[in-house]
């Protein structure tokens, strides 16, 4: 599994370096860069390859959308990261950006690469249909902000160190995080044209793929080390972070993560979809908190 995540990874940055060497070099580059390389273990890109070789989809475009979709992590961790948000100092193992180059400039920086990923979608190098284009960018549009990523963060925000119910952590959590997983699953069947109930099928395995990352990663946050993690650990207690750990507590939370990944495998083996690959990216996420 290190070895199929390397190898994602590695395909992903060399596409974005070349991407940004052929564009005019700014001030903001550095920083972009800094926020964006190495980057993390690629997981949401694993994770639309598994699905775009059940739909027997080019490795090549398949990088290039997941090139895009790491801009668009990268841009939230960025902002996430920000004194105003969760004022972290450290991620990936490094100094946040706005510790590096100041919050002006981390805004900035985010900002271009949220915008970048549209660049990536619409440009020459994805060699797909413009229709299908068009479909992409309105997808990854309602993922990434007030709909998905930026409206899920207003939410953890809000609920810090309030009582809020298994429903409303779930909505928030899949905003924040599931809504990248639920493009990455709903990109093959997008560009193979397939029907509205379709995609919605496939956006739904993705929610459930990202709260399962993200009940991953608060579990890590509740036990794990921070060299483990590359950022600070024990901060969602100390913030009262509305979790399905701080609700169910931590063996509950291991236990309904188990169950999420068998919801996973159980609706895909329903419309005769098996993938080994998948089974064993779902794994690796379940194992990285235990």
């Amino acid at each position: 599994m290190k070895n199929k995540l390397t190898k994602v990874a590695n395909s992903t940055n060399l596409f974005l370096k070349n991407f940004i060497k052929k564009q005019k070099k700014t001030e903001l580059i550095s920083a972009m860069k800094y926020g964006l390389f190495p980057g993390g273990k690629k997981i949401r890109s694993k994770i639309l390859l598994d699905m775009g070789a059940l739909f027997k989809i080019e490795y090549k475009t398949l990088i290039a959308i997941g090139a895009a979709v790491e801009c668009i992590h990268a841009y939230s961790l960025i902002h996430d990261d920000l004194p105003c948000m969760d004022n972290d100092k450290l991620r990936r193992g490094k100094l946040s950006t706005h510790v590096k180059f100041g919050e002006s400039t981390a805004v900035l920086a985010g900002n271009s690469l949220l915008t970048m990923a549209f660049e990536i979608l619409t440009g020459p190098n994805l060699k797909i249909n413009q229709n299908i284009k068009v479909d992409l960018v309105q997808k990854l549009s309602e993922s990434a902000g007030h709909l998905g990523i930026a409206g899920g963060q207003y939410l953890d925000l809000n609920f810090e160190k309030k009582k809020i119910s298994k429903n409303k952590i779930i909505d928030m959590e899949i905003k924040k995080t599931g809504k990248l997983f639920s493009f990455c699953c709903a990109v093959p069947a997008i560009i193979k044209r397939k029907n509205n109930k379709d995609i919605k099928f496939f956006e739904n395995i993705g929610a459930d793929i990202g709260l399962l990352f993200q009940i991953a990663d608060d579990l890590i946050d509740f036990k794990g080390s921070s060299k483990t993690a590359g950022k600070i650990t024990g901060k969602d207690k100390k913030k009262g972070k509305a979790t399905l750990i701080s609700l169910l507590g931590y063996q509950n939370a291991i236990k309904y993560s188990d169950k999420i990944k068998f919801k996973i495998i159980n609706n895909l083996k329903k419309c005769n979809l098996n993938s080994n690959s998948l089974n064993e990216t779902l794994d690796y996420i379940l194992t990285r908190s235990k």
